[in-house]
């Protein structure tokens, strides 16, 4: 009697984990994003390439956007000052390598303006904020990292 209980136990376990495995086997989970978001510029090169580091190490396996407002639009124009501190790579490099991964980096428009500047004056990959992107860029949960 109890060997039979076993095996009734241990058929159910199996039929359980193999439907269970069917069901969800078809079913993409969403991936989580990354939001990040950096206020300074070239008054904290260690803020900035941190920021970016965090983007590149990130995007390996989430989605990402980086998010450049008040200080943070001087790293992002075509004639900002490649940042460089310590032993990170350089905000030139690491901005065209995420570029290059499909990593969405925007500027502030209004920021832009304070500064005197216009969408026009953005460094290539980098595109004015768009209020649906920041919703759109991941189907899963937001991560926020501000510097």
């Amino acid at each position: 009697m109890m060997s039979s209980r076993r095996s009734i136990l241990a058929l159910l376990v199996c039929v359980g984990f193999c439907l269970g495995s069917t069901v969800t086997a078809g079913v993409q989970e969403d991936r989580d994003g990354v939001f990040i978001h950096l206020t300074h510029g070239v008054d904290d090169p260690h803020r900035v390439l941190m920021a970016l580091s965090m983007a590149t190490m990130m995007s390996e396996d989430h989605d990402v956007l980086v998010y450049f407002d008040i200080n943070g639009i001087e790293v992002v124009l075509k004639d900002a000052d490649d940042v460089t501190h310590a032993h990170f790579v350089s905000s030139k490099e690491q901005l065209a390598a995420l570029s290059r991964k499909g990593v969405t980096l925007m500027a502030c428009p209004g920021c832009l303006k304070a500064a005197g500047k216009t969408a026009a004056d953005l460094a290539t990959g980098i595109v004015t904020a768009d209020k649906k992107a920041f919703f759109n860029f991941t189907q899963g949960r937001i991560l926020s990292l501000d510097y």
